[in-house]
């Protein structure tokens, strides 16, 4: 029933808490445009499922029983198949006879698997501390030190202990919001942005609101009346390379985005994930403003391997206190020495960077190979971006990117429908592919397929 179900998410995303009043009988049912008697037996049930309780004379409210947080329950109701948990969920569990044009990594054989093994070598001879032990409360210096000196060559001037190693550029953002944010803040996402972004910022039970994404970047009018009119506390957002259309911000727009955080009191982060695949460095936030409005995050689960868990957050000095004794609270530290060593072993490494010059070389010539054979079906990328393995695609006619991927399930297809990065809901015309995953014909084969029968 549509009353239950309601009141049910309403309370498993704490819309409604212990105590609160839920709406009379009568007016529940003018307002859904159901009879009242439908709405005594949602309550009734609600009632017998301990979830609510009637007080004679007074009305019915919510009990005193603790609820579960569901994440999937919070915000709008979704198709599972374009849930951004389910999407996410679907890449991590495929097996291997699935083939994974929706995911968001390289296959194994693209990743700089000579440099890792190396440093597995370097490690197993490493002191017994290093194998065994926790690492520094804002992780390895070594490797702090490393993103000073690379971070100075694009302009960006600030010491070690303006950095904190994390586990994951997404527990970056989680450590962030924690320090930042409170269940009823306002915070903004490109429309479309990256799908883990929306349901990470739902377990944080804050409002989200999308700003439309232009192909050079967000478009600044709507960003400036919404941030006049909702007043949110932080943006989230990539540089470089943006997730998933490939749109990179132009240096004018960049600009104009820091004067507005500037003016509004509002904190940006910018994941730079992507960024390592860029010929040449694009315009980035965290250089020109100096760590003033901007938090930088990022990771190096796409470049080296998702499997060695280290991110890394730089802020200002204040942020990055705060920030560590909250990663000692909920993780007690960091990546631990053997990861965090691992990395650093293979970014000073002179085969990882020849490895990424020649992955983006690979990625440029896959780019225009796939986009060819997909617009051969009518899918048209929306821009072709500079580097990076993602093709935003805009399907033909009136084909739903939500059916095509819920048909392509059945064939062992995981694809990214449109809707799971939107906000609004108004992307289901668009797939994200990743065009290092589609090094097989039988894909286009498939997909050509799949299309004839909707």
């Amino acid at each position: 029933m549509m009353v239950v179900e309601e009141v049910q998410r309403q309370i498993a995303n704490r819309a409604l808490l212990a105590g609160d009043k839920l709406p009379s009988i009568r007016s529940y049912a003018a307002r859904l445009g159901m009879a009242p008697s439908t709405v005594v037996e949602a309550y009734d049930r609600l009632v017998a499922e301990g979830l609510i309780s009637a007080r004679r004379g007074s009305g019915f409210y919510v009990s005193n029983v603790k609820q579960p947080f569901e994440i999937a329950q919070a915000g709008p109701h979704l198709d599972r198949v374009i849930d951004p948990l389910w999407v996410s969920r679907q890449s991590l569990d495929a097996s291997l006879k699935h083939l994974k044009p929706g995911c968001g990594w390289m296959p194994a054989d693209w990743m700089p698997q000579q440099a890792i093994r190396k440093a597995i070598r370097s490690q197993a001879r490493a002191n017994e501390e290093g194998l065994s032990d926790y690492g520094n409360a804002r992780g390895l210096p070594e490797l702090r030190n490393l993103l000073v000196r690379d971070w100075a060559d694009e302009g960006l001037s600030l010491s070690p202990d303006q950095i904190l190693l994390t586990s994951s550029g997404t527990q970056s953002i989680d450590l962030i919001c924690r320090l930042l944010l409170r269940p009823g803040d306002c915070v903004l996402l490109d429309d479309p942005a990256y799908f883990n972004f929306q349901a990470l910022l739902r377990a944080h039970r804050v409002t989200v609101i999308g700003v439309p994404l232009q192909k050079d970047g967000p478009d600044l009018e709507y960003f400036e009346k919404t941030l006049i009119r909702h007043k949110p506390s932080l943006y989230v957002t990539n540089s470089g390379l943006h997730n998933p259309t490939g749109v990179t911000l132009s240096l004018q727009k960049a600009h104009k985005l820091l004067k507005l955080a500037a003016d509004h009191d509002l904190t940006i982060i910018e994941d730079e994930i992507f960024s390592a695949f860029e010929p040449e460095p694009s315009a980035r936030l965290a250089a020109l403003d100096g760590l003033s409005n901007v938090v930088r995050i990022g990771s190096y689960s796409k470049t080296l391997s998702a499997s060695i868990r280290c991110g890394y957050i730089a802020a200002k000095p204040d942020w990055i206190e705060a920030l560590t004794d909250l990663q000692v609270a909920t993780n007690f530290g960091g990546p631990g020495p053997f990861a965090a060593n691992m990395v650093f072993t293979v970014l000073r490494d002179g085969g990882y960077r020849r490895q990424l010059e020649t992955t983006r070389t690979l990625l440029a010539k896959r780019r225009a190979e796939v986009a060819g054979k997909l617009d051969a079906l009518g899918i048209r990328p929306w821009i072709l971006p500079r580097g990076g393995f993602y093709l935003w695609c805009e399907l033909p006619g009136n084909v739903s990117a939500s059916t095509l991927a819920r048909n392509a399930l059945k064939e062992d297809i995981i694809l990214a429908p449109g809707n799971a990065f939107s906000l609004t809901q108004t992307k289901d015309c668009f797939m994200r592919f990743n065009v290092s995953q589609m090094q097989s014909d039988d894909i286009f084969g498939r997909l050509s397929r799949l299309l004839d029968e909707i």
